[in-house]
């Protein structure tokens, strides 16, 4: 398997140059240790290893002689994701020993720093490349290699415009997962989807060229061992491109909805790493995906739409639509009564304004499930935020003349009001718990360049990784 981005192996290090990581903590001991030329040379600088920090340093004759990079917690792969895009180009070794963990987040963050999405253009620049099989960096790390590939899977996912990441390419994406790790697949597309009752995805996507459809994976359950396996149902918002419907977007709330199938993106993601780390779990993926257009076939403001469920809901704004094809994929999760469901959805402006734009909105209807999901996130460093299931907003989704509205006039609490639209589709003892991410950087910061993000993701698997056997 080639390398990612930002990394090489060589068998001489000779042109490599070093890189010293140093923290404000052990700054004092570090500078103790250099040569006094170069001690002047940090104190002319100022350089205090403040996070995000780094400075090159010269050698006796003018060449470039190393560099050192002010790193924060240690075990944040955030903490180095500055380095490829901040040094110099060219190769870098480790000018010190690391521990196992350590190493493993310098070279996630690595990684994540070195990325650009370069399908339509070259990078402005290449990254710096951190030399693997050096004493202090021994090789890339096995698991921390597929996590960057599922962050960077995301990542490539949100950012393809739609017209090359539409629903029949997202099907394309998840069969050839199921294909690379012999996992089931099947695609309910069109009509189709009107036969084995989803209205509601059908509904949403019916007005576009691309037909709708629901795309399912399976993984597991071969063996009698396999069937022993716990059951995760991940399920993830594929619209594919969000016009707003008959209730059309502005052109600023537009511009970006290439991204409305980030959720989908960081389902497809943690499944496929499940699967290349072959965790003791059965996987059923669910992607509904659609775009959600305008035209004579649009559905309406006002109509009635039935569900999976035999709940039917009133289209109060054909903008909500990202709720309306979850909530077929949810109840059809749920019918498989799975140990666990989870989804993933870009699905409210409400959580941006109540979080921000780094901070994932987490729901879920089960208090142990959330402080594992929470939990996780602390220890890997992917933080997010719990919200409450508050059941008095109901009140905000009431229809005159169905059982739910997608939506209401109210503006309060719409990130709350959505999540518990959701619910009312989940059975009522399954283990369910919802992320409503940005899965966006709006602008460059170090690792993290602008366009689609993996948030949760990492949280996410090392739950599901440290999740007891049932």
């Amino acid at each position: 398997m080639s390398l990612p981005n930002g990394f090489t192996t060589t068998t001489t290090t000779d042109a490599a140059r070093p890189l010293h990581l140093v923290g404000r903590d052990s700054l004092d001991g570090w500078r103790q240790r250099q040569p006094p030329a170069r001690v002047q040379w940090l104190q002319a600088h100022g350089f205090d290893a403040a996070p995000g920090s780094v400075l090159v340093l010269p050698g006796d004759d003018g060449t470039l002689a190393g560099a050192v990079l002010g790193i924060g917690d240690p075990l944040d792969p955030g903490s180095y994701a500055h380095a490829p895009q901040a040094l110099p180009p060219g190769d870098w070794k480790l000018a010190g020993e690391l521990d196992g963990p350590t190493r493993n987040a310098l070279q996630l963050g690595w990684g994540l720093g070195s990325y650009r999405y370069a399908r339509y253009r070259s990078p402005p620049r290449a990254p710096a490349r951190l030399c693997l099989g050096t004493p202090g960096n021994d090789a890339l790390d096995a698991e921390t290699g597929d996590v960057l590939a599922a962050c960077l899977r995301v990542r490539d996912l949100v950012n393809t415009p739609t017209q090359d990441m539409g629903p029949e390419q997202l099907q394309d994406v998840v069969h050839g997962i199921a294909q690379a790790h012999g996992a089931r697949f099947e695609a309910i597309v069109g009509d189709d989807l009107l036969a084995r009752n989803f209205p509601a995805i059908h509904a949403v996507g019916r007005a576009s060229h691309r037909a709708p459809r629901l795309l399912q994976l399976q993984w597991g359950g071969d063996t009698a061992e396999s069937r022993a396996h716990p059951h995760v149902a991940i399920v993830g918002k594929g619209v594919c491109f969000d016009t707003g419907g008959l209730n059309i977007k502005a052109g600023d709330g537009m511009r970006n909805m290439k991204k409305d199938m980030g959720g989908a993106a960081h389902a497809i993601a943690l499944a496929e790493l499940v699967m290349a780390r072959k965790l003791p779990l059965r996987i059923t993926l669910l992607v509904p995906a659609v775009e959600n257009a305008i035209g004579p076939e649009a559905y309406r403001p006002g109509e009635v739409v039935a569900t999976r469920t035999g709940i039917h809901v009133e289209i109060d704004n054909t903008d909500a639509e990202g709720r309306m094809v979850l909530c077929d994929a949810l109840a059809y999760a749920g019918e498989q009564a799975p140990h666990l469901l989870l989804d993933f959805a870009t699905l409210t402006g409400a959580a941006r304004v109540a979080l921000g734009p780094d901070l994932p909105a987490l729901y879920a209807n089960d208090d142990a499930v959330a402080q594992e999901w929470l939990e996780a996130g602390m220890q890997v460093r992917d933080p997010l935020w719990r919200m409450p299931l508050w059941r008095p907003y109901l009140r905000y989704l009431v229809s005159n003349v169905a059982d739910i509205a997608n939506s209401g006039p109210s503006k309060m609490a719409g990130s709350i009001a959505a999540a518990l639209y959701l619910e009312r589709f989940v059975p009522a003892q399954q283990k369910w718990a919802h992320l409503d991410v940005y899965a966006w950087n709006d602008s460059d910061r170090p690792g993290k360049p602008a366009g689609g993000e993996a948030q949760g993701l990492r949280a996410a698997y090392a739950m599901l990784k440290a999740r007891p056997p049932a």
